[in-house]
């Protein structure tokens, strides 16, 4: 007893040695293949954009903490990590002060004016990506092709749906997993964002069940209601943000089910949305209000699938 060996603190008695920093920081790693993958096909603009989103990030992470008298946590890279995502999620011809203020109102609004990271009810870089459609909806669906001579092009997904009228033919199946296809800068790429995933995966930072549920609803039900053609299928699984949203914002640990059984939930209903507003809604693409979606029922699913306390005695009637 005088050595302390049997007194006993508060929980939590399991710890773990995982910082934020170490975490954000993996994931930060994993989206450089998609960086190099957006700086190939669409030039150093990708860059540019990426450079000017982080900084932008960072830079209102500092005056909010300060404004607000919070300490300043800017070394756990969160901010970094949600300056890649912002550029990820958008168009490379966006106007650069566009892209600044999508950095600003994720951090802003929607980070630290509802307590930081970990407290916020839904994924930042989506919320802006959603903020910047809303308001400058032109700018935010001018696609160009990978290569040097840029020209105007339609994303896969809108060509399949019949918004766009292009005289142009399907990518091959091939390019649309390499990346060699218009869309945002980071989300083309399914291979470079599949080696980011395995890459998570192996550093444990997220668990296999929402991205890989969620890509293969998106597959069942875009062979279901594109009346059972599996042609359809790649399109769906390989084009638009599919890959990126699965992989990097759907997995985000402070927006998304704490249980694995609600983790299953989460992702089927991210699945199932991505395809109805793919297949049945205005806008081609639904990855990004899919999350935001199954974001604001997280603390409902959360209620009905985590496990009852040890030793809690059931409420009367």
């Amino acid at each position: 007893m005088e050595n302390g060996r049997f007194l006993v603190s508060s929980s939590p008695h399991i710890r773990s040695g995982e910082s934020t920093q170490r975490i954000m920081m993996d994931v930060a790693i994993a989206l450089l293949p998609a960086l190099f993958s957006g700086i190939w096909f669409f030039g150093l603009r990708a860059l540019m954009m990426t450079i000017v989103a982080v900084v932008f990030a960072v830079a209102s992470e500092v005056v909010m903490q300060k404004v607000m008298k919070r300490p300043v946590t800017v070394k756990d890279f969160s901010a970094v990590v949600t300056g890649m995502l912002i550029a990820f999620n958008v168009p490379s011809t966006l106007p650069l002060w566009m892209v600044a203020i999508g950095a600003i109102f994720a951090i802003v609004i929607v980070k630290q004016c509802f307590g930081g990271v970990g407290h916020n009810f839904i994924n930042p870089a989506l919320a802006a990506r959603a903020m910047l459609l809303a308001s400058w909806p032109v700018d935010m669906t001018a696609w160009v092709t990978p290569g040097v001579d840029a020209v105007t092009t339609a994303t896969p997904l809108a060509l399949i749906k019949g918004t766009e009228a292009v005289n142009v033919v399907l990518p091959n199946v091939m390019d649309l997993f390499v990346g060699n296809v218009g869309g945002c800068i980071g989300e083309t790429s399914a291979l470079a964002l599949l080696i980011g995933g395995l890459y998570l995966l192996y550093r444990k930072v997220i668990s296999y069940r929402i991205p890989v549920i969620y890509i293969a609803t998106v597959g069942v039900f875009a062979f279901m209601f594109s009346g059972f053609d599996l042609s359809y299928v790649p399109y769906h699984v390989f084009a638009g943000g599919l890959f990126l949203g699965a992989i990097f914002m759907a997995t985000d640990y402070s927006s998304s089910p704490m249980t694995a059984k609600g983790q299953i939930i989460f992702a089927i209903g991210c699945g199932f949305l991505t395809s109805v507003i793919r297949f049945f809604g205005g806008y081609p693409e639904g990855v990004s209000y899919s999350i935001l979606l199954m974001n604001i029922a997280t603390p409902l699913i959360d209620r009905f699938t985590l496990p009852r306390k040890f030793g809690e005695v059931k409420k009367s009637a």
